[in-house]
């Protein structure tokens, strides 16, 4: 069974507070003939390290005790011995870190204070035990003033560091929203634009289509005479236009509205379809279900350019539309047997490059193709997870092999 270790500033702390704590003790152990440690000097050392498990949590506190455990450290000692056995090198450790630590977490005054404090505690407790050794006690001193600088030092010098790092990253921060909202601000106005566009081109000439078609029924019905199901069709077709069109329009001027079961509007779409002659069967399998709404637009638009086709291209014909709800895709085939046949490559066009670009946006598969029995044949297997269309996926219509 392994065993997962976390790793905090806290667990840290402690393994250091009780790794120099035994090194500290291990030193005094050892120093040697002429070196005599009372237990209150061990008890001061061990003291002074083990204040270091608090010392993110509670810098000052932590320079404070240490300050003070390396102050009352001779008196742990036998006289004549303050120097012989270095304060710098071990009973200062924990001052030192100390040090560190407050500089770090921006007490500079109180770390200043704490050092100088250091120095000149242990320049008169050196001095007196020395009796006016005063060379030997001023390289004492001055070796743990340097190692306190530096300590202190390094410890400005990291937190400038991490404030320095926090500001770059803040700032990068602001740029990614700053561009995120410039990209978002000009993806709205290229929506508006598109809709006054649309609005100006595509609706004026639907209504004029519309209203042209409605005239030529109506006159038709004055006269007593059979209004043509040409003429019917063109109308229904241009009523649905208007209305799918508004519905687009609305999209794209308020993005992010929930937009409704597009799959919903295919038993609409087959009757409009079989009005012109084309004969269209719809066939569900699966357990239906709400899809996201790019999936189900998807493959509404799909079906109605695969039923366009089949009325432009494969003259009398009929015409399956199959939709299988699956667990994790929703599969889409339109067949027909019309005038295509095996062997005879379909001229692509921008019916289908519209149709694959939809499928490969969503992460999908398309093929579109002749039949083996006649006819013309098109799949399309779209994912229900929808996922952010690959930088480097080709949308320009590539298609696979065997695919028209």
């Amino acid at each position: 069974m392994r065993f997962r270790l976390r790793w905090s500033v806290r667990t840290a702390d402690w393994v250091l507070a009780v790794t120099l704590g035994v090194l500290m003790v291990s030193m005094a152990l050892l120093a040697g003939a002429g070196v005599t440690v009372r237990p209150l000097g061990y008890a001061l050392l061990l003291a002074g390290a083990l204040a270091l498990a608090a010392r993110h949590r509670a810098p000052v506190t932590v320079l404070a005790v240490t300050t003070g455990c390396v102050l009352c450290y001779p008196l742990g000692m036998s006289a004549g011995t303050v120097t012989t056995f270095p304060l710098a090198a071990i009973g200062a450790f924990p001052a030192l870190i100390a040090v560190y630590t407050a500089a770090r977490a921006g007490w500079r005054w109180p770390a200043v204070a704490a050092g100088l404090l250091l120095v000149l505690g242990v320049f008169g407790i050196s001095l007196l035990d020395h009796g006016g050794e005063l060379r030997q006690v001023v390289q004492s001193c001055l070796s743990l003033a340097g190692w306190l600088v530096a300590a202190g030092a390094y410890g400005v010098v990291t937190r400038q560091h991490g404030v320095l790092l926090r500001q770059a990253e803040q700032r990068a921060a602001e740029a990614e929203r700053t561009q995120e909202e410039t990209a978002i601000r000009r993806a709205g106005e290229e929506r508006l634009r598109i809709a006054r566009d649309l609005h100006d081109s595509l609706t004026h000439t639907i209504s004029v289509i519309k209203v042209h078609a409605g005239v030529a029924v109506h006159l038709a019905r004055k006269r007593g005479e059979d209004v043509p199901d040409a003429l019917l069709a063109i109308q229904d077709a241009s009523r649905t236009a208007m209305r799918e069109l508004r519905a687009t329009l609305d999209v794209l001027r308020q993005p992010g509205d929930r937009q409704p079961d597009a799959l919903g509007q295919l038993p609409g779409l087959l009757d409009m379809v079989s009005s012109v002659g084309v004969k269209a069967t719809l066939l569900v399998s699966g357990q239906r279900r709400a899809l996201p709404a790019e999936v189900g637009q998807a493959a509404y638009r799909i079906v109605q350019e695969a039923l366009t086709n089949v009325t432009r291209h494969a003259g009398k014909a009929s015409a399956t539309v199959r939709v299988s709800y699956g667990p994790a895709e929703l599969t889409v085939q339109i067949d027909d047997d019309g005038l295509a046949r095996p062997g005879v490559p379909a001229v692509p066009g921008t019916g289908l490059t519209g149709m694959r670009e939809r499928v490969t946006a969503l992460g999908g598969e398309l093929s579109a193709g002749p039949r083996a029995a006649g006819g013309f044949s098109v799949l399309a297997r779209l994912p229900l997870a929808v996922r952010e269309r690959p930088a480097d996926r080709d949308l320009t219509g590539a298609r696979p092999a065997g695919a028209a």
